[in-house]
């Protein structure tokens, strides 16, 4: 028994020693490894200029070119033959925020890339300042913003001074968020409850930021303010002149029954040199 034992064990033996020696999967594909420098976080702007870097340590196949990329844009001037790669940012910004990729092409084998990210607090730079519309209609406010990662979309509405979350009860108020955009949309306004303050606010890992949109409603009859303004005019000024007309002193407008003064008085001298004259006949 212990004979047919020995056999066994050594056959195990030599099927574990020729299973170490084989290559595995990774040695099999001899995949490239890349060694990249850390993540970069912008807290001011601009900040001091920083330079990403990866480095081809461990490669079998040829190198035709290498070059970056920024959120799957390749960077312009950056294509080269080098394993050692760097990108300068000169000044950094929120904008300049985003995923870098080092990517090296091989002539007989796929691409190989990495990842360096750099990161940085939102920055609001697009918004509506005020929107003006009439009861009734719809309005519409946006805000776009740099920054990565990218943001959490939240909007808010000013009321006494505290901030308070749009909620959605009327079905009136539509949200929609992507990535570094959102638009908040308001559909048959009304004049007594949607005009006001409303703040969109973007929030990452690194910071936030928010601005105000001030919505202004008008009623149905704000399109014929200006004439009305003009009727109302006429019609004040139509009554001052009646008024000027009736209030004239009675003595200014001449009586068809009674003469003048100076005639009167020239018919009463007549009258006179008439019974003069027949005194001196007699």
């Amino acid at each position: 028994m212990s004979g047919s034992s020995l056999p066994s064990a050594l056959a195990l033996s030599l099927l574990l020693v020729s299973g170490s020696l084989l290559p595995g999967p990774g040695s099999a594909q001899n995949e490239p490894r890349i060694v990249t420098s850390e993540e970069v976080i912008i807290r001011e702007s601009p900040a001091p200029s920083v330079t990403l870097q990866c480095n081809l340590t461990s490669n079998s196949h040829t190198l035709t070119y290498s070059y970056w990329t920024k959120n799957g844009v390749e960077l312009t001037a950056t294509r080269k033959n080098a394993s050692n790669m760097e990108y300068r940012i000169n000044k950094p910004r929120a904008e300049d925020s985003g995923e870098y990729h080092c990517v090296y092409q091989f002539l007989s084998a796929p691409k190989a890339n990495a990842t360096i990210e750099v990161k940085a607090a939102p920055d609001i730079t697009g918004h509506k300042r005020s929107e003006n519309k009439n009861e009734g209609q719809d309005a519409m406010m946006y805000c776009k913003s740099v920054g990565y990662p990218h943001p959490e979309w939240t909007w808010h509405k000013k009321e006494n001074g505290m901030l308070v979350d749009i909620v959605n009860t009327s079905g009136r108020f539509i949200i929609v968020n992507r990535e570094n955009y959102t638009e908040l949309s308001i559909t048959n306004l009304q004049i007594t409850e949607d005009p006001g303050e409303y703040e969109c606010n973007a929030t990452n890992s690194i910071g936030s930021a928010s601005v105000v949109t001030i919505l202004r409603v008008r009623s149905h009859l704000a399109p014929l303010w200006p004439f009305l303004g003009i009727l109302a005019e006429i019609i004040i000024l139509v009554v001052i002149i009646v008024v000027y007309e009736k209030r004239k002193r009675p003595d200014e407008v001449p009586d068809d029954d009674e003469p003048a003064g100076p005639m009167k008085t020239n018919s009463t001298n007549n009258h006179k040199d008439k019974n003069l004259r027949q005194r001196n006949t007699n």
